[in-house]
């Protein structure tokens, strides 16, 4: 196996690994919530102005399929939409305190595991982390080229 072949592999044996070992927490702190729909609420927290544009590009999914998403979010009453004064043709979205409750148990996870995994970073050089960051920027932005190859715009 070639260098590219073991990156590669390497991220999603990493992934993959991270995500077995959150799943069981995850699921059972966060019961009855789909991981895209925690993870749209995280976006929500931390991205003011949010609308589903954002999130469609963010999440690399449609605007129909982020629209769906969104009402049943509001429905489960974790978002809720606004309109700015001076635009009544955008539609936002907010968290509701209900969200913010979603929200915090999953930062509160996402802290949990950083502090697990602490020991490992601690470990890395600032080279080192330059040096992955400079990677994974590089290759990011090769990937948005090739899909923008395909006619879609995301970013």
């Amino acid at each position: 196996m070639n260098k590219e072949d073991q990156v590669i592999m390497g991220f999603r044996d990493l992934y993959n690994k991270m995500v077995w070992l959150n799943k069981d927490k995850m699921e059972d702190s966060l019961k009855g919530y789909k991981s895209s729909e925690v993870h749209c609420i995280e976006y929500i927290e931390k991205n003011v102005d949010s609308n589903v544009t954002k999130l469609a590009e963010s999440f690399y999914m449609t605007r129909g399929a982020i629209s769906k998403m969104t009402r049943k979010l509001i429905k489960k009453g974790l978002i809720e939409s606004y309109q700015k004064s001076d635009n009544k043709k955008e539609i936002y979205f907010r968290l509701t305190e209900q969200g913010k409750v979603i929200y915090k148990i999953h930062e509160d996870l996402h802290q949990e595991f950083q502090e697990r995994d602490k020991a490992i970073f601690e470990q890395v050089t600032e080279e080192q982390f330059d040096s992955m960051l400079s990677f994974l920027d590089k290759y990011c932005r090769h990937l948005d080229a090739e899909i923008k190859k395909l006619g879609i715009d995301i970013k």
